[in-house]
């Protein structure tokens, strides 16, 4: 009893570390006041400034152009990419994976470098590089989502259906298709998750005139912080909760149905 008490107590700390900062930053975002100490009473007013602002939508349409564009493109290419390193013999697929993970382990200010000095060489910043940057970071997690699907899928039933006659084509779309399904569903939400908040890769790889959310934040912070600054990050972390509530049911679902 004292053991489990202890367990629920530690738990506890650690989610009041984690969600207490956020917690006060959801209650800033509805006080009247702009004061960070005292409270002026319930208000909207700062989420109606945060949508008639022009820097903020001009930064939001910029998020919301490369964060969907990245993540469809990752996931086609990270897909394909999946069945390729299916595909090959075990050697082959170990150093394919290896090379996979570098990106997922390697710090986002060095890869945020490495890209620049990569651009700078043969182009401008601006849009199109950190849209390229974004579809970089993303496919090794569509990969890695992609992956486990294609592992329990297996391929004799596809080769069955190639053998009764049916084109390579036809046999992914009828058998490879609904069973992957779910993972590269996964892999794009992860990517839609990423390249929604993502700061390091970002700042590094834009030009002048480029702006997202994060990298707008950035800039607004070290002049002072305003209070629509406060509802403009509330309104991402819903979005990023409300994706992670998505993936979690649509899991939930798919692995209540295999075992159906």
């Amino acid at each position: 009893m004292v053991k489990k008490a202890v367990q629920r107590f530690y738990l506890a700390v650690i989610f009041l570390f984690l969600y207490l900062p956020i917690l006060v930053l959801i209650v800033l975002s509805f006080n009247n006041s702009k004061s960070r100490v005292v409270w002026g009473g319930f208000t909207l007013k700062w989420y109606a400034s945060c949508f008639t602002d022009e820097t903020i939508m001009s930064a939001f349409t910029t998020t919301l152009q490369i964060t969907i564009a990245a993540a469809v493109l990752s996931t086609f290419i990270g897909t394909l990419a999946a069945i390729g390193i299916h595909a090959m013999k075990k050697r082959n697929k170990a150093i394919m994976l290896g090379a996979t993970n570098i990106p997922l382990l390697n710090a986002d200010i060095v890869t945020g470098i490495s890209m620049m000095l990569l651009f700078v060489r043969f182009t401008n910043l601006g849009f199109v590089t950190v849209l390229i940057a974004h579809i970089t970071f993303n496919i090794p997690y569509v990969i890695l989502n992609v992956l486990p699907k294609l592992s329990e899928a297996g391929r004799s039933t596809y080769e069955a259906a190639l053998d009764l006659g049916a084109s390579p084509l036809y046999a992914f779309y009828k058998i490879t298709w609904p069973e992957i399904r779910s993972g590269v569903f996964s892999g794009f939400l992860m990517a839609v998750t990423m390249s929604l908040d993502d700061f390091s890769i970002t700042f590094f790889t834009k030009g002048a005139g480029v702006n997202t959310l994060s990298t707008m934040l950035y800039t607004e912070l070290r002049k002072g912080i305003r209070p629509e600054l406060y509802a403009l990050s509330t309104i991402l972390f819903l979005l990023a909760f409300l994706l992670l509530l998505v993936m979690n049911i649509h899991s939930d679902r798919t692995g209540t149905a295999a075992v159906r």
